[in-house]
């Protein structure tokens, strides 16, 4: 159930239960989109016991333990936190599309809201400033759950 107010939409979240995927690659990143995610949670209502952490080991194993969480069917949606900075090869390319990709797949397959943290920069200075986008992810998902 949705309640609008002037400056955004309060969603309530009491009844949901949320799994949240997080990259370790570029740690010190995503532990901030963790934290933010965590923080949108508890201003959603959603319950602590209710939230289930897992950690990968980059943006690229996001999907799979993506996967693993929506075939339990104990979720009403997932998030997916990581952060991919672009280096001097194609390599970027790669695990963006890859971790986009799978990411959409998972979501489409399970039909389970995935809300996409998987922040991609060209530098760590850009990625600091992304930090907070944790919890655009969670709101997208728990938006698209309460539907």
């Amino acid at each position: 159930m949705q309640i609008k107010n002037k400056q955004k939409v309060v969603l309530d979240g009491r009844k949901l239960r949320v799994g949240i995927v997080t990259a370790r690659f570029n740690q010190d990143i995503t532990k901030k989109l963790t934290a933010a995610a965590l923080r949108r949670l508890a201003e959603c209502r959603v319950a602590a016991k209710n939230i289930t952490l897992v950690s990968v080991a980059g943006s690229m194993e996001i999907p799979y333990a993506l996967q693993k969480l929506a075939r339990s069917k104990r979720y009403d949606c997932l998030v997916a936190l990581g952060c991919v900075v672009r280096g001097e090869t194609a390599h970027f390319d790669y695990v963006c599309k890859t971790a986009q990709e799978g990411v959409l797949r998972v979501s489409l397959d399970y039909a389970i809201p995935i809300g996409f943290g998987v922040i991609t920069v060209n530098s760590l200075a850009q990625a600091e400033a992304r930090g907070h986008l944790g919890a655009d992810a969670v709101s997208a998902a728990v938006e698209l759950a309460l539907l």
